[in-house]
């Protein structure tokens, strides 16, 4: 059956075409939502298709790191919800929902969005932690961008609580100061199949997939991370090709923000 629907897939590209109609390089129809939660300190949804993802932003105080006193810390989960494909299976996260986590992640981190200095309350004492929650609500494919660009939005969305006299987040308090974000990165999946690229897979695609490059860009198209996932190897000239994709491909995603 897949070996059927890789080649009907291959087919439809070489023609310039995808099983909905859309061509290789085409998104389809995103929208992001924000703060669609009162308990989060930012949150946002994205639908990409049917598609949908909700990321929410917690931050709380607690000791800075020792080897780095003057800063504070990120931390990324990903739930892959059994209601969203019946394929994930409840319980504590698996292989899917770690990579998820660790991609969405490393866009954020390697990019340094978030000026973490400034997260710094009192030098090792007292510092601001950044926790983000993905959660998936529906799974029609593409989950690693639609979680990116969730990320970003709750990101973008957050605020400080106030503070308590012990130096405790005050949650009954809510300030009008925004995250400390220096750098806004999304992340564009490009999928090959044979000697093709394409991008925003629905999930039958996705299960025909040869290799995937996950290409984090900023909004001055600097690339900021790559992960590469799939069984075959890609060459020099596929993950620079891949990329040039995903540099083009980001545009469309940052005009949803």
């Amino acid at each position: 059956m897949n070996s059927e629907r890789k080649a009907h897939l291959l087919a439809a590209l070489k023609k310039n075409c995808r099983y909905d109609g859309r061509k290789p390089f085409d998104y389809r129809e995103i929208t992001v939502e924000y703060g669609i939660s009162r308990s989060a300190e930012g949150s946002a949804r994205v639908k990409i298709g049917e598609t949908e993802v909700i990321a929410g932003i917690k931050l709380e105080t607690a000791t800075p790191y020792p080897d780095r006193p003057n800063e504070g810390n990120l931390m990324v989960n990903a739930e892959l919800l059994p209601m969203s494909n019946p394929e994930f299976e409840p319980g504590p996260p698996g292989d899917q929902a770690t990579e998820l986590a660790r991609v969405v992640d490393r866009s954020i981190r390697e990019s340094k969005s978030i000026d973490v200095k400034k997260l710094c309350i009192s030098p090792g004492e007292n510092a601001w932690g950044v926790m983000i929650d993905v959660c998936s609500i529906n799974d029609a494919g593409n989950l690693f961008d639609a979680a990116a660009l969730a990320a970003l939005a709750a990101l973008k969305d957050a605020k400080f609580p106030g503070l308590t006299k012990e130096g405790k987040a005050n949650y009954e308090e809510r300030t009008k100061n925004k995250l400390p974000l220096k750098r806004e990165p999304l992340e564009v999946t490009v999928l090959k199949v044979g000697d093709q690229f394409f991008v925003d897979p629905l999930s039958d695609e996705e299960k025909v997939v040869e290799a995937r490059l996950t290409v984090g860009v900023t909004e001055k198209d600097t690339v900021c991370a790559l992960q590469k996932g799939g069984q075959s190897p890609l060459t020099l000239k596929d993950v620079d090709e891949m990329i040039k994709i995903a540099q083009k491909a980001a545009q469309k995603l940052r005009k949803a923000l």
